[in-house]
């Protein structure tokens, strides 16, 4: 699976580790204030990691995972992420924070996308086929605007399980898992037990960070 070169972390657990070490760092006054952080942001990147954290929890339940409460997790972690990103440009790349404090905070002293701008105009899906025993490979397919648009840096590609005789995904926002890759053609490596279950797929084109819409649900059968 393609890993993404961005500063965020492509995985829900990741993410919430690093918005949480930042939270940590900053817990006390002192270091906010030599920071120019506003309480009223800390205190806000830290109620959207609380539901962030309370979502996923919810989402890996089994007595509890339903397709609405996958989007709802999904939901939580766009805003968490949207906040966490505006949060680093705001706050962290100016005076005073050293190459120390970056650290500290997880992140790399030279970002390689600092500045996200622009929303992409396209949109994609995911074309699935078999490889193996419990792999699928996938194409990009830019099913609706410009290919070479420059606002393409990548694509968010989404995807969850069903049974079978479990009610499939009917929106793209009701896939939860998801990885970024940078890949027209790449892969997904499933577990043991997955096999005969059926995986769908959404795809949103990324520039370096913000979503564009939602390309259509597609599916396969994991062999």
């Amino acid at each position: 699976m393609a890993h993404s070169e961005d500063w965020y972390p492509t995985t829900r657990t990741g993410q919430l580790a690093m918005v949480k070490q930042w939270i940590q760092v900053m817990s006390p006054a002192d270091v906010r204030t030599a920071w120019g952080i506003p309480t009223a942001a800390y205190t806000e990147l830290g109620s959207r990691f609380g539901a962030a954290q309370a979502a996923l929890q919810k989402a890996e339940d089994d007595t509890q995972r339903t397709p609405v409460v996958n989007a709802q997790c999904k939901t939580a972690f766009d805003a968490m992420e949207a906040y966490a990103r505006d949060f680093k440009n705001r706050h962290f790349f100016v005076p005073p924070l050293t190459e120390a404090d970056l650290v500290s905070l997880g992140l790399k002293v030279h970002d390689p996308h600092p500045t996200p701008s622009g929303k992409p105009g396209a949109k994609a899906r995911a074309e699935p086929y078999l490889l193996g025993r419990r792999e699928l490979g996938f194409k990009i397919v830019i099913e609706s605007g410009d290919p070479d648009e420059k606002a393409i840096e990548g694509f968010r590609v989404y995807y969850t399980l069903t049974d079978p005789g479990e009610a499939p995904p009917t929106e793209p926002q009701e896939t939860w898992k998801s990885f970024f890759t940078r890949r027209k053609k790449d892969k997904l490596e499933l577990g043991y037990t997955d096999s005969g279950k059926t995986a769908h797929f959404a795809v949103q084109i990324e520039n370096h960070g913000i979503k564009g819409d939602w390309g259509s649900l597609t599916s396969a059968l994991v062999p």
